[in-house]
């Protein structure tokens, strides 16, 4: 498809309407229209009209000048869920995890520079942020996001470093040498250990999950707290129940092939 191609089938106003939705969040549950105006960077008239079909349409209500999402929203969410067979056949897998190390289960896909949770058993909550479906972590200070990544092509991987590496702890890989060789040592062993980068205190463990044709389609993840367990723990007891756990959701997905070490194809930067 060619620029000119790509332009003429491009609906903005698709795209706009987008904007105002995802404009609310948890910080801003509730905004007038002159907030979403400023929050979107679109013209009063314009988010009017988008406020007032996507009310035609259920999603946003405008009682007393102030608008808000409708329940109506989470379809949007059931739809993805109900389309995806990975999620209905991880589900099983990630509650005999969670059963197994007693900690947290969770299932991730790569969305850019960003890990999307699309599922999860939570056994108890380790982290200060509300860890639910449809969270988004950054790929580069997670366990999951360097195993979705490990086996990405290099435009992905570098997508990742230009969006920069930014710190959240004092832990955090920042720097882009040490970080590809971070990838590098998940891609060796086949599986990721990330301690205290996205969180003091927060330890994780993550596995590929690949489809038939042998493709990462997702990263399962156990996350635990360093008042609970170290990372000497979770190399000795949970990254094998971990790797079993991805190699069975990954043979349900219909994968025979996968080895445990994970390397299949060097592909990428490596």
């Amino acid at each position: 498809m060619t620029g000119t191609e790509s332009d003429r089938d491009y609906i903005q106003s698709l795209e706009r309407g987008f904007a105002v939705l995802l404009a609310f969040d948890a910080e801003r549950p509730v905004m007038t229209l002159a907030e979403l105006a400023a929050a979107t960077r679109l013209s009063r008239p314009a988010v009017r009209r988008i406020l007032l079909t996507l009310q035609r349409l259920g999603y946003v209500d405008g009682g007393g000048g102030r608008w808000r999402l409708t329940p109506r929203v989470l379809s949007i969410g059931q739809h993805y869920t109900a389309s995806h067979a990975l999620i209905e056949i991880a589900q099983p897998h990630l509650l005999h995890l969670a059963e197994q190390t007693n900690e947290s289960a969770s299932l991730a896909a790569l969305d850019g520079t960003e890990v999307v949770y699309i599922a999860r058993v939570p056994v108890r909550r380790i982290m200060s942020i509300n860890v639910a479906i449809g969270t988004r972590v950054p790929v580069h200070a997670t366990s999951m996001g360097r195993a979705l990544l490990a086996w990405a092509p290099r435009p992905e991987i570098e997508r990742v470093i230009d969006n920069g590496l930014r710190a959240h702890t004092a832990r955090t890989v920042t720097d882009p040498a040490e970080f590809r060789a971070a990838l590098r040592t998940v891609r060796d062993q086949g599986w990721s250990l990330v301690v205290e980068e996205l969180e003091e205190g927060l330890l994780s463990v993550s596995a590929p999950i690949r489809d038939r044709s042998g493709a990462v389609v997702a990263a399962l993840a156990s996350s635990t707290s360093s008042g609970r367990a170290d990372s000497e723990r979770l190399r000795t007891e949970v990254v094998p129940l971990l790797l079993r756990t991805a190699e069975r959701i990954s043979a349900d997905l219909g994968n025979r092939a996968v080895a445990r070490t994970g390397v299949q194809g060097r592909d990428g930067f490596f």
